[in-house]
């Protein structure tokens, strides 16, 4: 046993070697095989360089179809060994690691390529020739009057042993002579073709300029014509070729006979065919794969206004959960039942079924009353995923989310609304799933937007795009500032100044919020120290800057915030963490530790939000929280005369409870002087809210540092 080639110059070469061996045998050449080997390495290296492109380029492969003409690899099956040899080992040896389903869509593309570059190069090629015949023909003609003996022998040989297929008829079209060749081709006797009128030899597939060429050449009004053209044989089956007539004069430029050259094709054109049913087939379920689909999609879509489309865009439920327990092979043949019935539902013309990818699905239905079929045919898919499918012994439930597009074809491209049923499609799983929902253009901006602004985030850190507005925290008591809290903003180019609820979510998802939250946290300290070196505090203002969940799960947390502590000069007692309620919501101890070491420090943990979850009241005794953020709802019926007596108790209940667990309470969403003075009285600490101020820069908590310090 071999080991595997090290790097992917000796996979290459492994490539290469396994191509030569198998084409070698059947290749007319005088090179040895190490040096045909040699001539195959720069074409391996092509196809490698070409499964890898950021895009794909055909003309890759077909270049290196007409290398193999220009290496003498003439012979079908040189070609046919050759696309085998690619179809198998291209992608094991070269694939490296890119996804398997791109890498194999893409060899089956070259594949294709290859096919069509040696068939032109060969066909170039067999039309040289064909010329040479041709001119052969009309010398030996001319010749005839002059030197008749010995021209009847040139010509003779030249017709008899060409390896294409050669006849000569009269203008009135009936065959007068054929060669070998094209006996073999027909697969008839002689005596079954001569006598024969060409006009008999038509076929459903000719193309409309076949015959109107033919009469034009039967004229004199053109010398040749090229066409492909296909045959009936006497067995029933077709024979296809690359056809050129050409018209043979007299001494006197009178026309006479009329030369036929024959290429067969067939095989040919049953590989092209098989390459593309390859290339536009999904290889485990047979559906219409992407390509296939784009391309029908593009065409409905260049009908115009009067033609109507709608589109359903499926992706299963869970299906991610069947692959991970059950095995990928589970996996493939749920989506082979699930391609199977899709292709029941979708039955009527003008409807097709593909699979794009995965386990992602689309069904495009047409006419002028999509909007009626379309919800049908969504409904139709919906009830064929009811039945569970039986895989291993197993009873599966499938269900299925489906965005619909439905609309006048022109108006979109075929990517626009590809975009399209794809956002519905995850607008119905957000929904729950197992259901679907009709495109909405708003919905798309918006979530084109949001897709926008999670990609513009990172390059908004590094340009500096983010600013911080404070909001001071005031003591109910005597009213003075006792700090801030830190609201981080995007300034956008686009969109303007945008608030934390447009971004932070996005930034969380992305993982984003963990370098975004650490550049807060220390422009925030930063501030402090300011605040203090500025105003000649003798205890410094506190700063609260939030935590999000993932920042809390981050190895470097701890560290982080002692560093920025160090390097601003400021203590930790200066800063309050923000924690919301739900983010510590079951959390075991490893999630608290960090917490914990830093409140040993002296850092404050404020727990934010409180009474928006599912409080409990006794799991407060576990927490390392100093202060309670109780949220806006309990202070919105204070606006109100008189006051709700039950939100009055629930307040005043929190705040006992949270002093005798030695907490400070802050209530956020003060807007009235009534609800300060009624929050005073319940007892709570501090206080944030338009009712002291807006957030704004830093100066303004300066500016109310210094009112309050002269009173």
């Amino acid at each position: 046993m071999t080991a595997e080639p090290d790097g992917p110059e000796d996979r290459l070469r492994r490539f290469a070697t396994i191509w030569s061996r198998a084409v070698f045998p059947v290749t007319s050449t005088s090179l040895t095989r190490a040096e045909f080997e040699e001539r195959l390495l720069p074409l391996a290296r092509r196809l490698s360089g070409a499964l890898h492109a950021w895009t794909f380029d055909a003309g890759a492969g077909r270049a290196v179809g007409a290398a193999l003409v220009d290496a003498h690899c003439t012979d079908p099956e040189a070609l046919s060994r050759s696309l085998d040899c690619v179809d198998a080992y291209l992608v094991l040896y070269c694939g490296g690691d890119g996804p398997p389903e791109d890498l194999r869509s893409r060899c089956s593309r070259l594949q294709h390529a290859m096919a069509a570059g040696f068939a032109q190069t060969l066909r170039e090629r067999t039309l040289a020739e064909q010329e040479a015949i041709a001119q052969a023909a009309l010398r030996a003609q001319g010749v005839v009057a002059q030197a008749l003996h010995s021209s009847e022998a040139r010509f003779r040989a030249v017709f008899e042993g060409a390896a294409i297929g050669i006849g000569i008829a009269d203008l009135e079209g009936n065959v007068l002579q054929v060669n070998g060749a094209m006996l073999r081709m027909f697969g008839g006797g002689e005596q079954s073709m001569r006598g024969r009128n060409v006009r008999e030899w038509t076929h459903p597939d000719d193309a409309p300029q076949v015959w109107r060429l033919y009469e034009e050449l039967v004229s004199g009004e053109r010398e040749h014509y090229h066409v492909e053209k296909a045959f009936h044989r006497p067995d029933g089956t077709a024979l296809w070729t690359n056809l050129t007539v050409s018209l043979l004069r007299d001494a006197d430029g009178e026309p006479q006979y009329q030369l036929a050259l024959m290429e067969d094709t067939t095989e040919r054109r049953l590989l092209n065919l098989r390459l593309r049913y390859e290339a536009t087939h999904d290889a485990l379920t047979g559906l219409p794969n992407r390509t296939l689909f784009f391309e029908r999609l593009e065409k409905v879509l260049a009908a115009g206004d009067e033609q109507r489309f709608g589109l359903c865009y499926l992706d299963l439920d869970g299906f991610k959960t069947i692959n991970d327990s059950l095995g990928h092979a589970a996996g493939d043949r749920l989506l082979v039942e699930v391609a199977d019935r899709l292709q029941g539902c979708a039955t009527a013309p003008g409807e097709m079924v593909a699979r794009l990818g995965g386990d992602e699905f689309v069904a495009l239905t047409t006419g002028p009353e999509t909007r009626r079929e379309v919800d049908d045919l969504a409904a139709r898919i919906q009830n064929a995923l009811v039945a569970p499918v039986r895989i291993e012994g197993r009873e599966l439930t499938v269900r299925g989310s489906i965005g619909i597009v439905e609309g006048c074809a022109g108006e979109r491209s075929p990517a626009e609304v590809l975009r399209s049923a794809d956002i519905t499609m995850y607008r119905a799983k957000s929904a729950g799933g197992n259901r679907f929902e009709l495109a909405d253009p708003e919905a798309d901006a918006r979530a084109i937007t949001r897709h926008g602004l999670t990609t513009a985030l990172p390059a908004a850190l590094e340009r500096g795009e983010f600013f911080i507005e404070y909001q001071p925290l005031v003591h109910l008591g005597d009213g003075s500032v006792r700090g801030a809290e830190a609201l981080v903003r995007w300034l956008h180019p686009q969109h303007g100044v945008l608030g934390p609820d447009r971004f932070i979510p996005l930034a969380e998802h992305t993982g984003l919020i963990v370098p975004l939250g650490r550049w807060v946290l220390e422009q925030s300290v930063r501030q402090a120290r300011d605040w203090r070196e500025r105003d000649g505090l003798t205890g410094p203002l506190r700063v609260n800057v939030n935590l999000s969940p993932c920042q809390l799960t981050h190895p470097g947390l701890v560290q982080d915030t002692v560093d920025i502590l160090e390097r601003a000069g400021v203590e930790p007692r200066a800063l309050c963490l923000e924690v919301t309620e739900s983010a510590l919501i079951g959390a075991d101890d490893d999630l608290l530790k960090p917490l914990r070491r830093l409140a040993e420090m002296g850092v404050d943990i404020a727990l934010d939000d409180f009474g928006t979850g599912y409080s409990n009241l006794a799991n407060l005794r576990r927490l390392p929280v100093s202060v309670l953020k109780l949220d806006r709802s309990f202070t919105q019926s204070m606006q109100r005369f008189p006051a709700d007596p039950v939100d009055l108790k629930i307040v005043d209940g929190i705040v006992s409870l949270a002093h005798s667990l030695d907490l400070t309470v802050t209530v956020e969403g003060v807007e009235t002087g009534a609800q300060a003075d009624q929050l005073r009285l319940l007892g709570c600490d501090t206080a944030q809210g338009w009712y002291y101020a807006r957030p704004g820069p830093p100066d303004r908590l300066h500016e109310l540092t210094l009112v309050d310090a002269t009173g």
